[in-house]
């Protein structure tokens, strides 16, 4: 955790194609505009060094592509490799959150988030929803409306499967945008509640 008043968040997440990347982006970038200190680390290719960072952690938001109904095998990888910290309960008491990608604009994601909130349950985290209304769920609604795509359980993104990155839609950035820093609020509010707890 980190020495100083503000929060650290870290951000787990696998990319296959560059889309979930984007999205991560956006997540750190909500986060530390709202206050937090933000670490960035790639699962298929984590260190020592960045699974220490994990445990020191405040929050941990996971992210994913949503292949086949769930997360990446890549993620799943990180995943078991982390049961080395559900054993003595490394991260219980932290914060969780989650994000997934897929090419259809439901492409089932909500199994991929809530596969998520599975894994930070079995480690004793306490998860933190997306918190926003669904968009564009109205005649008056668009496609540009925040949280267009309607998840509560995390941040949800649609890219087309012909395109690249650049084509990630700019209300789901916004949307990863605003779960970055809900998290960070939220951890900041935990963190300040255990100082004063332990004064």
């Amino acid at each position: 955790m980190s020495h100083s008043g503000r929060p650290t968040l870290a951000i787990a997440f696998h990319s296959g194609y560059g889309h979930t990347a984007v999205i991560a982006e956006a997540v750190a970038r909500g986060a530390a505009e709202a206050g937090a200190e933000v670490i960035s680390i790639s699962v298929d290719t984590i260190t020592d060094e960045q699974w220490a960072q994990l445990d020191a952690a405040d929050a941990i938001i996971f992210g994913a592509p949503t292949y086949m109904g769930t997360a990446s095998a890549a993620f799943h990888t990180f995943a078991q490799a982390s049961t080395k910290r559900w054993y003595p309960q490394a991260w219980a008491d932290k914060l969780a959150a989650g994000f997934t990608n897929s090419g259809a604009k439901n492409g089932d994601k909500s199994s991929t988030l809530g596969y998520f909130a599975t894994m930070a349950a079995q480690h004793g985290m306490h998860w933190i929803s997306l918190g926003l209304q669904p968009g564009w769920a109205s005649t008056t609604g668009s496609e540009d409306d925040i949280n267009r795509l309607g998840f509560f359980m995390g941040a949800g993104a649609q890219s087309p499967t012909d395109a690249g990155p650049e084509a990630v839609h700019k209300s789901d950035i916004a949307t990863a945008e605003h779960l970055g820093a809900r998290v960070a609020r939220q951890a900041a509010i935990f963190r300040a509640g255990r100082t004063a707890l332990a004064a």
